[in-house]
């Protein structure tokens, strides 16, 4: 059984094994995409392939939609290299049940795979192309919320960034400036509607994705570059739209049981591959069966009849409320906690966290304790519902390989949105009271402690990437296990990271919970255990 064409017409070796192919023309879905391109996508990793793509594919074997995806990848080309091209668009989904079952199909809705560099030819023109016909309705982006971001820490533009804007839309390197060159295709050939969809897990997703093409056009035009009619069309809610999104899927890396139970199946060559940017990648991707999709409704060209495949269309509003309730209350703080204790007590697996009754307790509090007051109910999700799914079916889920390791990339990043606006709406509130937190400092303590390297038993171990880790444990750690430094001695020295904003949204100091975070610090330090101490002792 091979992942390719001439493969999967051997239906019946397939089917007997369990796997769902696609019941379509596979072939007429490619010559249709190509003559009449509907949608794009931005981003070849995995959670495109258990999601988008699977959607699309849905839609097709109902008949509602006669095109496939063109894929592009902008940052890692040997995605598209080897874990597309080589089989042929063809993709495995292994969805893992909480019961223990697998769900297992063939995905071919991808219609065509790119590589977005535009210093291969044939690649940018073909995307130029596409980019040209009329018959395009909307892009979609997962570039993750770093893939918006256009300058340095500093303010100042990253240097291909630059180098873009005064170059202009011929030969971009850098990936917004990559897609603001097709953009500029799309305006040259006609001023064509479309809408741009961000739907990376970050919050106001669509306005970061307008203001880094807006940057660009507006740079361009600056520079005579471009026309300046095209800053006014990127400006033209009727011909570009770039509506928001909230998306929440788990989809960990291609793990090594689900590669041996694929290959028991007799499917043959499914290596996963690591590129020259360390990204894990597979011809099949698993992920859990939880899925959410809430979009804008605002597509200027029309689009696919998503709602068909469970995508909820909403407003703008309605968009932000079920966002803020994901990911400052109800799913992300939880993970976070998860990511940042579990570290700290050697677990690898969420799955094994979620039998641990005092990590339990701790994101139990996090949420329905702390959480759902300031929850603003977004009309179309429920958000005590959600946070059932997420503590009782989703997070314990033991056949899902997420690890603790992976939540933890980038924490410093996540802090103020995922804590810091609960923080924000207990000190706006008249009924609530700041000092009565509890689990958030909890949590914001242990953070500090986990940026200290060292686990609950004194053992090392590495951190997750962090653009801040550096900055950070400089400071942490200075401070060892067993420091007998009195609580203010300790908030002396960790005072300087207490008081960035733009880590927890808030100065903790001036929020009144500096104090709070460091008695939690000062008793997780205390000793070897201390952690796992406080952790039972956490009210």
């Amino acid at each position: 059984m091979k992942l390719t064409v001439e493969g999967i017409k051997d239906s019946s070796a397939w089917e007997s094994k369990g796997y769902h192919l696609p019941a379509y023309d596979r072939a007429e879905i490619i010559k249709n995409t190509e003559e009449a391109p509907e949608w794009v996508h931005f981003g070849a990793g995995n959670i495109f392939r258990a999601f988008h793509a699977v959607l699309a594919q849905n839609l097709i074997e109902k008949g509602l939609m006669n095109t496939g995806i063109v894929v592009a990848e902008g940052f890692d080309y040997e995605i598209v290299e080897k874990a597309y091209k080589t089989y042929e668009d063809l993709s495995i989904l292994a969805i893992l049940k909480s019961d223990g079952s697998v769900e297992k199909q063939v995905i071919g809705s991808i219609a065509k795979s790119y590589i977005l560099d535009s210093e291969r030819d044939a690649e940018f023109e073909g995307l130029k192309k596409v980019f040209r016909n009329k018959s395009l309705k909307l892009c979609t982006f997962t570039i993750t919320e770093k893939g918006y971001n256009l300058k340095k820490t500093d303010g100042s533009y990253m240097d291909a960034v630059l180098a873009d804007m005064n170059e202009g839309p011929a030969k971009p390197h850098s990936y917004i400036g990559k897609v603001a060159s097709l953009m500029y295709e799309r305006y040259t050939n006609g001023k064509l509607p479309i809408a741009m969809v961000s739907t990376d897990n970050c919050s106001h997703n669509g306005e970061k994705l307008y203001a880094a093409i807006y940057e660009f056009a507006k740079a361009w035009a600056d520079n005579g570059k471009a026309d300046t009619g095209f800053v006014d069309y990127i400006n033209d809610k009727s011909l570009v739209s770039f509506p928001w999104s909230m998306i929440d899927k788990i989809t960990p890396r291609p793990d090594d049981s689900v590669k041996a139970m694929l290959a028991e199946d007799g499917v043959e060559g499914l290596e996963p591959v690591i590129t020259g940017f360390h990204t894990y990648v597979a011809p099949f991707v698993n992920a859990e069966e939880s899925e959410y999709l809430v979009v804008e409704d605002d597509f200027p060209n029309g689009r696919p009849a998503l709602e068909k495949a469970g995508v909820i269309f909403t407003d703008r509003d309605t968009v932000n409320n079920v966002e803020r309730m994901k990911v400052t209350t109800c799913l992300n703080p939880l993970h976070t906690a998860l990511a940042v204790y579990g570290c700290l007590l050697g677990y690898t697996r969420i799955s094994e966290e979620m039998k641990d009754a005092d990590l339990v307790k701790l994101i139990n509090t996090v949420g329905y304790v702390e959480g759902l007051p300031v929850v603003v109910d977004p009309g179309v999700i429920n958000p005590k519902d959600f946070i059932d799914t997420v503590t009782k079916v989703r997070l314990p889920n033991p056949f899902m390989p997420d690890a603790p390791q992976r939540i933890a990339t980038d924490t410093s990043q996540k802090l103020a949105i995922r804590f810091g606006e609960t923080i924000k709406s207990y000190i706006a509130s008249s009924d609530l009271d700041v000092h009565a937190l509890k689990a958030i400092p909890f949590v914001l303590a242990g953070w500090l402690r986990y940026t200290m390297g060292i686990d609950d038993k004194g053992a090392e171990f590495e951190c997750s990437s962090d653009p801040l880790l550096d900055e950070v444990a400089a400071i942490t750690r200075t401070i060892k296990l067993g420091d007998t430094r009195s609580v203010d001695e300790l908030k002396k020295v960790l005072l300087p990271i207490l008081k960035r904003k733009e880590i927890f949204a808030v100065d903790l100091e001036e929020a009144g919970l500096a104090d709070t975070v460091v008695a939690d610090f000062a008793k997780l330090i205390a000793k070897e255990g201390a952690v796992r101490e406080q952790l039972a002792a956490l009210q």
